[in-house]
């Protein structure tokens, strides 16, 4: 098996798993995951550990990712996780009503983002978007989404970026 699918998974206090033939689903204090199993794959419950077996050498790589996807669950379901973006340019404003994100990003019409289920959106600050939720996978892409509507462009820096995302400038043409 890939080392990555040797180690086990361990559910900390609070978390549940249930576990059958075609998909593990996993319970915590922020909601719960399920995921669907691949044939071949099967998980092992032993108290508060969860130990990935695969059938065949062919589906090690399988066996891998469906650990690692589990170790996603169960810190998703305990803990959570959050991107934080930053807007960066004159006027560039974020706001949140409902479940709408309302974003002013310098075009000729305000840009409305619907909220998808399981994911909560907070804006601290006009200039800072904090996407959360149980899911990493949905988290990113909700993320990736927003930063989409305004890539950080490379001659000024201005646009939406990830928290901490360092972006290189080019240098203005010369006459």
């Amino acid at each position: 098996m890939s080392r990555v699918a040797k180690k086990p998974v361990d559910l900390p206090q609070g978390v549940t798993a249930t576990v059958s033939a075609e998909a593990v689903t996993v319970k915590g204090a922020k909601g719960s995951l399920t995921l669907p199993l691949q044939s071949g794959v099967s998980v092992v419950q032993d108290k508060q550990t969860l130990q990935v077996q695969v059938a065949s050498a062919g589906l090690r790589p399988a066996g891998g990712s469906t650990r690692a996807h589990l170790a996603n669950m169960v810190q998703g379901v305990s803990k959570g996780y959050e991107k934080k973006l930053e807007l960066v340019g004159v006027g560039y404003r974020a706001a949140v009503q409902g479940k709408t994100l309302n974003l002013t990003l310098g075009f000729s019409h305000p840009v409305a983002y619907l909220v998808p289920e399981g994911i909560t959106i907070v804006t601290p600050t006009q200039t800072e978007i904090v996407v959360q939720g149980t899911d990493r996978q949905r988290v990113g892409q909700v993320a990736a989404e927003i930063r989409e509507y305004r890539s950080p462009e490379p001659y000024k820096g201005k646009g939406v970026r990830y928290s901490g995302e360092k972006i290189e400038l080019k240098e203005a043409k010369k006459k």
